[in-house]
């Protein structure tokens, strides 16, 4: 990671986002003031006695490279400790994939990149009858993963360890629908841009993706610059953190950057 590449990155976001002052459109506005811009702050509990527990945890494991390029750091052995503090997705933004889930009422969730499951069980609390599918490389990390699953009691997540490449085309092969992918795996621009062309026939116009690190490499960013300008996309939110992006062709077709 470019560090100087992200600061130049996130200030040219901070000199260009906007708040719901300059948001004309209903929906949109609607959505960023009552799901976006507003944190509930509800506490998930479990997940962040969890968190706090791993987060304490200094065992060492064994960690599959598959090429992702990691905010922990390179290497094939590395703590809990640092994975959870690192490559987790934070509590802020997964609250607010909690609440984009139980706003649209996503019933089919796609997760690429599990990590330690923590956001996972966000998604799948913020909508018990949906059925969340999370796919993890790492074949310990997808087995600590599973047992945090299995101790939280969410039933309605399946994880899929191996190399995404190539198990997110059998997972996509069994799926007639998508309703929220969540993409947070392969942090390069050719993986990224494969996932999303292989994803996209299973979107409907009320799907929504989330793009993790949009600005965390040139390469990531060239991603988002396509990716938001397909024919498919209407409307695309940057939120630095991530980008999102609708489908519905009813919606102006235009891009944001948001304060969040």
């Amino acid at each position: 990671m470019n560090r100087f590449y992200l600061f130049s990155q996130y200030v040219w976001h901070w000199l260009h986002r906007v708040n719901e002052h300059s948001l004309h459109s209903p929906f949109l506005y609607s959505l960023y003031t009552e799901c976006i811009k507003v944190d509930d702050k509800q506490i998930f509990e479990g997940i962040e006695t969890l968190r706090k527990k791993l987060i304490r945890d200094e065992t060492i494991i064994q960690v599959e490279d598959m090429g992702a390029g990691s905010r922990v750091g390179g290497g094939s052995q590395q703590k809990v400790s640092n994975i959870t503090r690192y490559a987790s997705t934070p509590p802020r933004f997964s609250r607010l994939l909690a609440r984009l889930i139980s706003r649209f009422q996503a019933q089919t969730i796609v997760e690429l990149g599990t990590s330690l499951g923590l956001n996972a069980l966000y998604m799948a609390l913020a909508n018990p009858a949906a059925q969340l599918y999370t796919l993890e490389g790492s074949k310990r990390i997808a087995s600590l993963a599973g047992k945090h699953f299995k101790t939280l009691g969410a039933q309605n997540i399946r994880i899929i360890e191996g190399n995404i490449d190539q198990t997110l085309e059998a997972v996509l092969a069994n799926l007639t629908k998508i309703d929220l992918l969540y993409m947070d795996a392969n942090h390069r621009y050719e993986p990224t841009m494969r996932y999303f062309e292989q994803a996209l026939p299973k979107l409907h116009q009320n799907s929504l993706v989330v793009l993790d690190d949009i600005h965390w490499s040139a390469g990531m960013n060239r991603a988002w610059q396509a990716i938001k300008t397909k024919p498919e996309v209407s409307l695309s939110l940057d939120l630095f953190e991530a980008g999102i992006l609708f489908f519905n062709p009813d919606l102006p077709k235009a891009d944001y950057m948001l304060k969040f």
